[in-house]
């Protein structure tokens, strides 16, 4: 039988960090494994089910790169067969109508907790048949009273339960739908799934889903329940941490790679290596590794990461999503150098591709004003033969390069006899609109030979106009 594995998210809301790892880590798994990864939306909860949400799950899957092997299968298009299931169980006499009104259920819960028992459904119409004509019902499942219930973890290691202290649970609601713990059976045994990967949050269901599989006479699947993420201040990750949402770091200037990176080890080690290539988690990955306590995001490592991506991938690769927060921050890049060229100059100088596109502004538009402190600090009047010097020697040459433009400002600090800073500090204000840039000669010979002649003279103007009002 083929390794199956499956990602099985609600679509209610975005692809958050922790569904992402446990798509993650299913998927590796079923990877390292030459398995099969299925894609399954659970959309049974038809109220707070989107197709935003759904177009949410699709787009973090296909950002992060996690191709799925089948599906997507929607569970509203399988009802069908949900109810088959149920007319199995309630034929073999593994499920029963129940008549109780929720307020009856509520009382039972409560009285056995006034005895101190464990709350739950008493069995009132469990061995009943007089059922009255013409009254809603709920069909549950019948749980077996004795015996236990162990779960083989993956991760955990085995859980005992017993039977006792689990309910006779719902699996078709009044209206004839079926729920979770039902759907999600039958999906995971016709779809042929043999490792169901999930988080721990889970643990409370499987006792149940197990008994399920037990009763249709299907094969129970092994499990690997992953624990939580934590937020930077130890409560469990939720969206008052901020960036919840995969696509949210992707539009604060993460690459998939750094997330991808960050979220296998947010929960899984080999040694104190820190940084996977895909084929290295791919090859070095297994469940059985995975930690058995929570796991604590950290932002500050997750920019490590991602600045380690930036300098290390190949600068087109990094330019292809740099390319996204140019269009975002409506920047023009057809106006200035090939975006793998501001990758190579700008990627040790930040921390996410947002901020490489917001300092890069001036590769491609004119700015008609300045930077004031910049201004203030270095286009004083002393600097403007400095300036008329240098754009001279700038406008004789040919050779617009990088070697070229450094021997014409050598030159100009030389003949003047000042330091490079009298030279270069007011030329890289003029040329970019304010103090910081990349080397100066790698930066002028990146933008065209005209539009630097052109803002040496927007600053010897600003230059004049202090002279003239000292």
């Amino acid at each position: 039988m083929t390794l199956t594995t499956r990602f099985a998210p609600s679509p209610t809301g975005y692809l958050h960090v922790g569904g992402a790892r446990t798509a993650l880590y299913s998927w590796l798994y079923a990877q390292k494994n030459g398995g099969d990864f299925i894609l399954r939306i659970e959309d049974t909860d038809i109220e707070r089910s989107t197709q935003a949400s759904v177009d949410a799950i699709m787009d973090g899957m296909n950002w992060l790169n996690l191709p799925w092997t089948h599906g997507p299968y929607y569970q509203t298009q399988r009802f069908d067969r949900y109810k088959e299931a149920i007319e199995q169980l309630l034929a073999t006499g593994h499920a029963y109508r129940c008549y109780c009104s929720a307020e009856e259920v509520e009382a039972m819960r409560a009285e056995a907790k006034a005895k101190g028992e464990i709350e739950k459904y008493n069995g009132f119409w469990r061995d009943r048949t007089d059922y009255p004509a013409d009254q809603p019902y709920v069909i549950r499942f019948k749980n077996p009273l004795d015996g236990e219930v162990v779960i083989k973890d993956m991760v955990k290691g085995d859980i005992t339960i017993s039977n006792e202290q689990l309910d006779d649970l719902i699996i078709a609601r009044s209206d004839g739908t079926p729920t979770y713990n039902l759907t999600v059976v039958v999906d995971d045994w016709d779809m042929k799934v043999t490792h169901v990967v999930r988080g721990d949050d889970h643990v409370s269901n499987t006792p149940k889903q197990i008994n399920i599989l037990k009763a249709l006479g299907a094969t129970v699947p092994e499990y690997a329940h992953i624990p939580m993420i934590l937020g930077d201040d130890g409560k469990r990750l939720s969206k008052r941490h901020g960036a919840v949402g995969v696509m949210q770091y992707r539009d604060d200037g993460y690459l998939p790679e750094a997330l991808l990176n960050y979220l296998v080890r947010l929960g899984w080690s080999h040694g104190d290596q820190e940084i996977f290539s895909r084929e290295e988690m791919i090859e070095l990955f297994d469940l059985k590794d995975c930690n058995r306590a929570p796991s604590g995001f950290n932002t500050e490592k997750l920019i490590w990461v991602n600045q380690h991506y930036m300098k290390t991938l190949e600068p087109s690769y990094v330019a292809s999503h740099l390319e996204w927060h140019m269009k975002d921050q409506g920047i023009n890049i057809a106006n200035g150098p090939a975006l793998e060229e501001i990758v190579k100059v700008q990627a040790d100088r930040v921390k996410t591709l947002k901020e490489m596109a917001q300092i890069s502004r001036y590769f491609y538009e004119d700015f008609t004003e300045l930077d004031a402190g910049a201004v203030k600090k270095h286009l004083r009047p002393v600097v403007k033969e400095p300036l008329l010097l240098v754009k001279a020697k700038f406008a004789a040459l040919t050779d617009w390069s990088p070697a070229p433009i450094h021997a014409a400002i050598n030159d100009t600090a030389t003949e003047l006899e000042v330091g490079m800073g009298k030279v270069g500090m007011p030329l890289r204000v003029a040329a970019t609109g304010g103090g910081n840039s990349p080397s100066l000669d790698i930066t002028l010979a990146l933008l065209d030979q005209q539009k630097v002649l052109d803002r040496i003279d927007q600053a010897i103007e600003v230059v004049e106009a202090r002279i003239a009002n000292s």
